[in-house]
C-alpha cells in the first residue's frame, strides 16, 4: 500500500469523505495520514461546495485503533525525530476538528482507541455503532490519555472519566453514549444509509448542524442498556480523591468483584503514567482546549524520554509477554519531582496553533 492510500479523500455530494484505509493495521495513524488529513480539512474549510466532514475507517473490524506508536517507540530508540513530529502534528490536527468551522461526522463502527478517539470525539457528531469498542488504554504503555484526553474526559459525568484515564477500562455503545463520548447510536447496517443521506441534502435550508442532526435523528437506534452505571456511585466515590494512592485504598475499602477486578487492573499499569495521568486530568478540569493540548504536548515529549513508554510497547507489542517492568516499579517511588517534569515548559517547543 502506498502512502497515499493509507487514507483516502472524497468530495461525495456535499459532504467531503475521509476514509483512513489501513484495516490490516486497524486503520492505526501514521504521520503521513495525518499531514494528509490536516492538508485536506483545512482545504475543504474553505470550500463552498463541502458542507460536512465525515470520517469513517476502512474494513469490518475498526474505526481507529490509535495511533502508530510502534513507529514512534522505534522512532524514539533511534533518536529519530519522528517522536516529537508524530505528536506535534496529531494535536494540531486535533485543535483542527475541535475548533472544525463545519459539522465533523465520525463514524465510529468498530474499535475507536487512543489516537482514534482524538479524530472523533473532538468533533461535532460522534455516531456509534454497536460494533464500537472504546478505550483510552495509554497508563498500559508508559503514556497518558492523550489526544484531548484532558478535555473530553473531564467532560463525562462524576469521576468516570478519572476512572476511565486510569483504568483504560473498554466501553460499548450504550456505555460510550452514557460518557458523552458518543453523540448519537446508529445500527452498523445503517451506516451507509447514513453516509448517502448526509451526502445528498442540500444544505440551503438552514443551519448545517442543524440538519446534520435532523439526518441522524432519521437513523437513530436503540444502544442497548447502559452497563456502567451499575458501578457509577463506587466510581464517584472512589476515584473524587486526591492521589493515586487514595484511589486505591478507597477501592480496596470496598470488597465486591467490580474493585476487585478495578485493583487488579491498576497494579498492571505504570506507575509513573497513573501518576501522570491524575495530575493531567485534574489540572485540565480549569483549562481551556488549547492549553489543555500545550499541556499534552509537554506530557508527550516527557514520557518520550522515560523508561516506560518503551518498554511499555516492548512488552505489549513487540516482544508481547505483556509483562512490563516498569521504572519506579511501584506508586510510592514515584515522586512529585518526576511527574511534574513532564509538565514543564518546553519553551519555543512548545505546541503552537496556526490557522
Amino acid at each position: 500500500m502506498s502512502n497515499e492510500s493509507e487514507i483516502l479523500f472524497k468530495i461525495n455530494g456535499n459532504i467531503g469523505l475521509i476514509t483512513l484505509n489501513r484495516p490490516k493495521a486497524l486503520n492505526a495513524l501514521t504521520l503521513n495520514m495525518i499531514r494528509l488529513m490536516d492538508a485536506e480539512m483545512r482545504q475543504w474549510a474553505n470550500d463552498d461546495d463541502v458542507k460536512a466532514v465525515v470520517v469513517r475507517g476502512a474494513g469490518e473490524k475498526s474505526f481507529c485503533a490509535g495511533g502508530d506508536v510502534r513507529a514512534v517507540w522505534q522512532a524514539g530508540k533511534d533518536g529519530d525525530k519522528l517522536s516529537s513530529d508524530f505528536f506535534y502534528e496529531e494535536y494540531i490536527l486535533n485543535h483542527l476538528i475541535h475548533n472544525y468551522s463545519k459539522p465533523y461526522i465520525a463514524l465510529l463502527d468498530g474499535i475507536t482507541m487512543g489516537g482514534g478517539v482524538g479524530i472523533a470525539a473532538l468533533g461535532s457528531h460522534r455516531v456509534v455503532s454497536e460494533k464500537i469498542l472504546f478505550a483510552m488504554p495509554e497508563t498500559s504503555i508508559g503514556l497518558f490519555p492523550d489526544v484531548g484526553g484532558s478535555w473530553f474526559l473531564n467532560k463525562c459525568p462524576g469521576e468516570l472519566g478519572m476512572y476511565l484515564a486510569l483504568t483504560g477500562a473498554r466501553l460499548k455503545a450504550a456505555d460510550v453514549i452514557y460518557t458523552g463520548i458518543g453523540t448519537d447510536f446508529i445500527p452498523s447496517g445503517n451506516i451507509d444509509q447514513l453516509q448517502d443521506a448526509l451526502s445528498k441534502e442540500s444544505y440551503d435550508n438552514g443551519d448545517a448542524v442543524a440538519i446534520v442532526d435532523m439526518i441522524i435523528a432519521d437513523f437513530e437506534g436503540d444502544a442497548g442498556d447502559i452497563t456502567i452505571d451499575s458501578n457509577i456511585d463506587i466510581i464517584n466515590d472512589c476515584f473524587n480523591k486526591n492521589s493515586v494512592e487514595e484511589i486505591i485504598s478507597s477501592l480496596k475499602s470496598i470488597n465486591n468483584d467490580f474493585t476487585a477486578a478495578v485493583l487488579i487492573d491498576l497494579d498492571k499499569k505504570s506507575p509513573t503514567s497513573l501518576k501522570i495521568a491524575f495530575k493531567q486530568l485534574r489540572d485540565g478540569k480549569n483549562m481551556s482546549f488549547d492549553n489543555c493540548m500545550i499541556m499534552e504536548y509537554r506530557l508527550s515529549q516527557g514520557c518520550m524520554a522515560n523508561v516506560d513508554f518503551y518498554e511499555g510497547i516492548r512488552a505489549l507489542l513487540v516482544d508481547k509477554d505483556k509483562s512490563p517492568i516498569w521504572s519506579p516499579n511501584n506508586l510510592m517511588d514515584v515522586g512529585d519531582d518526576l511527574v511534574n517534569q513532564h509538565f514543564k515548559s518546553l519553551g519555543e517547543g512548545d505546541l503552537k496553533f496556526y490557522n
